[in-house]
C-alpha cells in the first residue's frame, strides 16, 4: 500500500479542512478526488506530500508515517513523489530542458543521465522542439506538459495532480488527462484532485467525493458521473 490515511483530520484554527478521512492507494491505482472549491482537496495532496501534517489520525506514505518523519526524511520521500500543480509552478529564467531536469539535479544525478532521461521525456510529451524555449514562449498546454515531465523524470511512485487543467480548454484537457492516463498505465499510482470527475471515467478510475472536508457518497454530487 502507497498512501494510507486512518482517521485522518486537518483543522486550522476553528476551521476543519479535513474530517475523519480513512483511505487506501496502492501500486497502480487512479484516484479521482473530487468536489467543490473549498471541500479540502488540496489540503489533501498536501498531506500526502507532507507539506502539511495530519491534526489527527496516521498517515503513511511510500513507507514514511506522518508522525515519525524526520526532516532530513522528508526529501528522500518527495522524490519518490511527483507533483503537478494548476499553475504549472515552472522556473521562467530556465529553458524547458532545465525545469525538466531540476529534480535530477537536485537529487546529484549525473550530466549524462539527466540528459538522457530528460530528452526522452521531452520527445514522450512531444517537446523535443521546445527544449530551448522559456515557459513564457508557451502555450497554456505546452507549460503542463513541461510540469507532467519535471513531475515524472525522477520515476516517482506516485504522481499528484492538483487541478491541472483547471486554466486550460477542453480539448487540451483532454490531452493532458490522456497523458495521466498513460502514466498510470505504465505502474505509476495517480491521485488526481479535480472539480470536474467527469475527465476521468469511473470504469477507469476509482472516484471519491469530498464536501466540506467529509468523504461523502459520489451520489450527493448531481453531476458526478454524467
Amino acid at each position: 500500500m502507497l498512501i494510507r490515511m486512518t482517521g485522518i483530520s486537518r483543522h486550522y484554527s476553528e476551521w476543519p479542512a479535513l474530517r475523519s478521512i480513512d483511505l487506501e492507494v496502492a501500486t497502480g491505482d487512479f484516484l479521482v478526488v473530487s468536489g467543490p472549491s473549498g471541500a479540502g482537496k488540496t489540503t489533501l495532496l498536501r498531506l500526502i506530500w507532507m507539506g502539511d501534517r495530519p491534526s489527527k489520525g496516521v498517515l503513511e506514505v511510500a513507507g514514511y508515517r506522518s508522525d515519525r518523519i524526520s526532516q532530513r526524511d522528508l526529501p528522500v520521500l518527495r522524490r519518490k513523489l511527483g507533483i503537478v500543480f494548476q499553475d504549472f509552478r515552472l522556473l521562467e529564467e530556465r529553458t524547458v530542458f532545465d525545469n525538466v531536469a531540476l529534480p535530477l539535479q537536485v537529487a546529484g544525478t549525473s550530466p549524462r543521465v539527466i540528459r538522457k532521461r530528460v530528452f526522452a521525456l521531452l520527445a514522450e510529451m512531444e517537446l523535443s522542439h521546445r527544449r530551448s524555449s522559456r515557459p513564457h514562449e508557451l502555450s497554456g498546454g505546452e507549460q503542463q506538459r513541461v510540469a507532467i515531465a519535471r513531475a515524472m523524470v525522477a520515476h516517482p511512485v506516485i504522481l499528484l495532480a492538483d487541478e491541472p487543467t483547471g486554466n486550460l480548454d477542453p480539448e487540451v484537457s483532454r490531452r493532458v488527462i490522456d497523458l495521466l492516463l498513460e502514466i498510470n498505465r505504465s505502474g505509476t499510482a495517480v491521485v488526481l484532485a479535480t472539480h470536474d470527475p467527469r475527465q476521468v471515467p469511473a470504469g477507469i478510475a476509482r472516484h471519491l467525493y469530498l464536501d466540506k472536508g467529509e468523504l461523502v457518497d459520489p451520489g450527493a454530487w448531481d453531476g458526478f458521473g454524467d
